[in-house]
C-alpha cells in the first residue's frame, strides 16, 4: 500500500470523504494543491444528491408535512437529508459520537489497506470497507446519526435551509450543526495518528518480490 491513508482503490469504488482527504494531506499521501479540488468535488456532489432526493420525493414529502417544512416535531423531516443528534444527546455526547465513530472509519480503513500488516486481500477492501461503514453505523448511529463526514452533512444542510426548512437547520439541537464539521476532522486525525503510533511505526517493510521488471521471481534447484 505504500503506507497511504486512503488507497486508490477506496478513492475510486466510494470516494473519499473531507476526512479521509485531511488525513491523506497530513500524512502527504494527496498533495496539498489537490485538495480543494477534491473538497469542492465532494460538497458540489452532496448537494446535488440532496437537491435531487428532495425532488424525488417532493410529493411524498409534502403529503406527510402538507407543505409545512420542519426540523422538529411530529412531522419532521430535515432529518433525511443532515445528522441531528436524538432528543437525549447531549452536545458533548454527540460530538464525542462523531469523534469516536470517525477514529473508528479511519483505523478501519487504514489495518485493511495495510499490506505490511496482513492487509485484505485485493479486491476487497471497497468491499470490506463498507461493511465497516455498516457496523458503526449499526454500532454507534443512535445518538447523532453517524456523519462522519463533513460533506456528507453540511452541504445537504444548506440544501435545507434554501428548498424551505430555514434557518432552524442550523439553530436545532443546540446549534448542532458544527458538530457533524468538526468532530470527524479531528477524528480522523486522531485515527491517523492512533495507526502510527501503535501500529505503523512497528512495521516491518514489505519484502520486495520479483525483478526490476515486476516478474515473479522463479528459484531453480542446481542439482
Amino acid at each position: 500500500m505504500e503506507t497511504r491513508a486512503v488507497p486508490r482503490e477506496v478513492s475510486h469504488a466510494g470516494g473519499m470523504t473531507h476526512s479521509l482527504e485531511a488525513a491523506c494531506g497530513l500524512q502527504r499521501n494527496l498533495p496539498w494543491r489537490k485538495l480543494p479540488a477534491y473538497l469542492i468535488g465532494q460538497f458540489l456532489g452532496s448537494f446535488t444528491a440532496a437537491a435531487t432526493v428532495f425532488g424525488l420525493y417532493y410529493d411524498a414529502l409534502y403529503d406527510y408535512t402538507k407543505g409545512n417544512f420542519t426540523v422538529t416535531g411530529p412531522t419532521a423531516t430535515a432529518s433525511i437529508f443532515s445528522t441531528y443528534p436524538a432528543p437525549y444527546v447531549s452536545l458533548l455526547g454527540g460530538f464525542f459520537t462523531e469523534f469516536m465513530a470517525t477514529v473508528m472509519l479511519l483505523l478501519g480503513i487504514l489495518i485493511i489497506h495495510d499490506e505490511k500488516n496482513n492487509g485484505a486481500l485485493k479486491g476487497t477492501q471497497a468491499l470490506l470497507t463498507g461493511i465497516l461503514v455498516l457496523g458503526i453505523g449499526l454500532g454507534m448511529g443512535m445518538n447523532t446519526g453517524y456523519a462522519i463526514n463533513p460533506s456528507r452533512d453540511l452541504p445537504p444542510r444548506l440544501f435545507t435551509a434554501i428548498a424551505g426548512w430555514g434557518m432552524d437547520v442550523f439553530t436545532a439541537g443546540h446549534h448542532w450543526w458544527w458538530v457533524p464539521l468538526t468532530a470527524p476532522m479531528l477524528g480522523s486525525l486522531a485515527g491517523v495518528l492512533i495507526h502510527k503510533l501503535f501500529i505503523d511505526f512497528h512495521n516491518q517493510p514489505v519484502p520486495e518480490s520479483g525483478n526490476e521488471k515486476g516478474q515473479p521471481v522463479v528459484e531453480t534447484s542446481t542439482l
